[in-house]
Parts: C-alpha cells; sequence; structure tokens
C-alpha cells in the first residue's frame, strides 16, 4: 500500500471530510465515458459534485435507486447497467476499509447491486473519512442480503461462526431491499481472511451477496482525514 495526502484546513468536520473525498473523487473521472456510482452519504457528495462536470461525461450507471434519483435530479443521464459493457471507474464508500484494500459495504443496503458495478468497473476509487479504516475487518455490523426464506438457517450458519444476527428492519417492519430481499447484520466476526471468507458465505443458499468486498476490492481509497485527503493505494 502506498499514500500520498493532500493539504486542507486542520479542523474539518466529518461531513467536511465526505465533501472533500467527493470533490477530490473527480479527478478519477475519464471525460466522454459513463462512470460507477455508489450509494450513500459520501457518495452523495460526489455526486454533487460530479453535477460540475456533467457536460463532460456521458452519464453514470448507479448502484441504487436512492442514488440514480439523485443523478437525474441533477441533470446527469443514469444508463442501464445491461445496457454498458465496461466502465472505467467506480466510485463508492464503504463502512470498512483494511490495509490491503478489501472493504465491508451495505450499510446502506445496496451491497448486491454495488458489487455488480464495482465488477463491470477498471477501477474502483473508495471515498470515505478516516474513521472507516480498520486492521481486520468485522467490527460494523456486516451486511448479508439475504432471500426470507433463508433467514433463520443463515442465521444458524453465523451463529456457528460466533457471530451474532439481527434482521434490518426500518420503519418497525424488516428493510426490503431495491432487490425485494431483506438484510441481515451480523456483528461479533473477526475476517481475517476476506477472500475466504466472502467466497464461502456467498455460497450458503439463501444468500444474495455478503458484504464483504475482496473479490472486487478497491484499488485506491481517497480517506478524508484533518490534514486533507490521503490517497492509499492497493
Amino acid at each position: 500500500m502506498t499514500q500520498a495526502q493532500n493539504p486542507a484546513p486542520a479542523v474539518l468536520s466529518q461531513d467536511d471530510l465526505k465533501t472533500l473525498v467527493g470533490q477530490a473523487a473527480l479527478k478519477y473521472v475519464v471525460p466522454g465515458e459513463i462512470v460507477g456510482v455508489g450509494t450513500g452519504s459520501t457518495v452523495n457528495k460526489f455526486i454533487d459534485a460530479l453535477a460540475s462536470m456533467k457536460d463532460q461525461i456521458k452519464g453514470a450507471v448507479s448502484s441504487s435507486v436512492a442514488s440514480t434519483e439523485r443523478l437525474q435530479a441533477l441533470g446527469i443521464t443514469v444508463f442501464d447497467c445491461n445496457d454498458v459493457a465496461e466502465l472505467s471507474v467506480y466510485i463508492d464508500g464503504a463502512d470498512e476499509v483494511d490495509p490491503k484494500g478489501y472493504l465491508i459495504k451495505g450499510g446502506g443496503a445496496a451491497l448486491t447491486r454495488e458489487k455488480i458495478v464495482a465488477a463491470q468497473s477498471r477501477q474502483f476509487v473508495c471515498i470515505a473519512d478516516e474513521s472507516k479504516l480498520v486492521k481486520t475487518l468485522g467490527k460494523f455490523p456486516l451486511p448479508v442480503e439475504v432471500i426470507p426464506m433463508a433467514i433463520n438457517r443463515v442465521t444458524r450458519q453465523f451463529e456457528a461462526m460466533g457471530g451474532t444476527v439481527v434482521v434490518r428492519l426500518k420503519d418497525g417492519a424488516p428493510l426490503v431491499t431495491d432487490n425485494g430481499q431483506y438484510i441481515l447484520d451480523v456483528t461479533g466476526l473477526h475476517i481475517v481472511d476476506p477472500l475466504g471468507f466472502e467466497s464461502q458465505v456467498n455460497q450458503w443458499p439463501g444468500v444474495v451477496t455478503v458484504g464483504v468486498f475482496a473479490f472486487q476490492k478497491a484499488q485506491v481509497c481517497l480517506i478524508g482525514a484533518a490534514g486533507g485527503v490521503k490517497t492509499l493505494t492497493f
């Protein structure tokens, strides 16, 4: 991993840091092409910044309904993923980033679509604040998108690993993803082998995808810190 840093004011709020990395990600957008766009509060800052160069790109492929609506509201054309062969870059946030660029994602419940768009992109640029940096993945609740009929069985499999599982709720009922499925949030895990873990859990019947991004890890992470934007490359 290599690291570089750009200067910035010493006192910045978390919202300021998100704005900073969102703007910094613009330099990875290739003019004349379609950009992959993720989901979440940090990505919203990138989308707002992207509007400043919307006339220089063909448009975007989005990983969620929420991001699609925000892009379209700013006048950015959104393409269906199936209509685009390859993307030059995918810009998205993360809930955890380890020293090798492996991630936990899915706090915004868009992990399956995020993984699809990441896999379709030549480069994955992650944008986050420094609180997301960890030595080992697992402190943040691990999101897992599951088919509803498999909830109890998948829960038992995680409990056998030492995990504690809850179904993510919204307004007192299970949150339903853009794909019509549910999210399990798993705590108590210590993911020392992200590649092996992702491969194992993704093979469990009923799991749509797990929120470990190891096979689709980041090549670059732009980290908002008190001293500015740190660029981590893997």
